[in-house]
């Protein structure tokens, strides 16, 4: 009988139950940072060390992030002489259509008209234009479906991880009017790691800054002068003059979509460091996405590593390690050769943890012989690598973990030695062998 009436009070409560419940935002659980993503990246752009993440290895949508790796094609090409920024692209069907529409981040080109690449891809870098991308894409591979192609081979050839590219845009398919790259769904979207859109980002930096000079304008006129006269504000507010205004930043790019949420790739400088931040999906304490919670979160990193992380050179430039200061040489006129570290070897750690870091040599086996160089040795040849190891608590590496680390080297040459040294070498070694035989054999007898 109690259990009865139980069930039934239990069944009687349950409506009242859900409907306090009806309409509660979901809690979000603070992060270290105390920002609100579903995944983050934090990582000095000199080294590549990483300083911070959060969900770092988990595929999101990258929307406009995406374009980070337009950019790096568009750059290779002209570097390559495959084209110019002053050569002309005719518009056609599809980008006439993308460009026109508003709801899109777009300049409108005209159905006739010829836009030269450096107006685009100011377009592209400024304003995240769409249709600009596009023509920046059919430029350089014809179609866009052949520029996909050209995305994932430089994507695997930077070591990127876990990336899926559908366009050159980052919009979600259904929004190119039936015409997105053949072999793609109607509403497939870009997705990535936070972890590899920073490593493009740290690749795009490192092998063209130039993209700076552009991604640093807040604000630029597209067309001046003429009907078609758009002004370009920069989506990055982060930028100086604008309302989440910080202090070195001059890039990079961000990204929006209903399906990737409010993300952003943000990089600033101060006191001659770099540091590149990735928010993905940022949304406020009560789950609502905004441009101001990308920011926030963003601001929230940039902070930490300003403030809590600083340069430490931990080796100096030749260095020698005192376990290890020479290797031995064969068929040389020397028979050790001192090695040392080549560059002084620094890093962007936890101010508070410097002490924590211990440099660890490690020779390369390859490179030896019976454990031993062979001469003749140039000066400066490349023996080893040096890293640096931290003795406890977590360390998260580095962005392109394929880096060996700093380089140890020989510290003078060797030349071989000539051919009547060498067998007198030689001999030598071949009664010190009798030698060593004979005496081991004596030795046994008496055992």
């Amino acid at each position: 009988m109690k259990r009865e009436l139980r069930k039934w009070v239990a069944v009687l409560l349950m409506p009242l139950l859900l409907l306090t419940t009806l309409g509660v935002a979901p809690a979000y659980a603070d992060s270290p940072l105390g920002i609100h993503v579903d995944g983050a990246i934090l990582i000095d752009a000199d080294s590549g060390k990483i300083l911070y993440e959060e969900n770092a290895d988990t595929p999101l949508g990258i929307a406009s992030m995406s374009k980070m790796m337009t950019e790096y094609l568009l750059f290779e090409a002209i570097e390559e002489g495959n084209i110019t920024w002053d050569q002309e692209y005719k518009v056609n069907d599809y980008t006439y259509a993308v460009s026109q529409d508003r709801r899109l981040s777009n300049v409108p080109l005209r159905r006739d008209g010829t836009y030269n690449i450096r107006e685009l891809y100011e377009a592209l870098a400024i304003y995240s234009a769409n249709a600009a991308t596009i023509a920046i894409a059919e430029t350089i591979a014809g179609t866009e479906t052949e520029f996909l192609k050209l995305m994932n081979a430089k994507a695997e050839e930077l070591g990127l991880k876990d990336y899926k590219f559908v366009n050159t845009t980052g919009l979600n398919n259904s929004d190119l009017q039936g015409m997105h790259p053949k072999g793609t769904g109607p509403d497939d979207e870009n997705v990535m790691p936070a972890k590899s859109v920073a490593k493009l980002a740290y690749h795009l930096l490192h092998d063209y800054p130039e993209v700076l000079e552009t991604t640093k304008i807040n604000t630029k006129v597209f067309r001046e002068g003429t009907t078609d006269r758009t002004v370009m504000k920069n989506w990055n507010f982060m930028l100086p003059g604008f309302v989440y205004q910080y202090e070195g930043v001059d890039g990079l790019k961000t990204g929006t979509t209903n399906f990737a949420g409010h993300c952003f790739t943000g990089t600033a400088t101060r006191d001659g460091k770099r540091i590149i931040a990735v928010v993905m999906n940022a949304v406020d304490a009560k789950g609502v996405g905004s441009y101001e919670a990308r920011f926030d979160a963003t601001r929230a990193l940039f902070d930490y590593g300003f403030s809590q992380f600083s340069e430490v050179e931990f080796v100096p430039a030749g260095h020698q390690f005192d376990k290890q200061k020479e290797l031995d040489v064969v068929k040389g006129k020397e028979k050790q050769v001192s090695i040392e570290v080549k560059e002084p070897i620094r890093m962007m750690v936890k101010t508070s943890e410097k002490d924590l870091y211990v440099p660890e040599l490690t020779i390369d086996e390859s490179k030896l012989k019976d454990g031993a160089l062979q001469a003749p040795i140039k000066k400066d040849t490349v023996v080893g690598h040096v890293k640096l190891v931290k003795t406890e608590g977590t360390d998260y590496g580095f962005i392109d973990d394929t880096n060996p680390g700093a380089e140890v080297v020989t510290k003078d040459a060797v030349e071989k030695a000539g051919w009547f040294s060498l067998m007198m070498g030689a001999i030598g070694d071949f009664f010190a062998g009798i030698w060593n035989g004979a005496t081991g054999f004596v030795k046994g007898l008496f055992k």
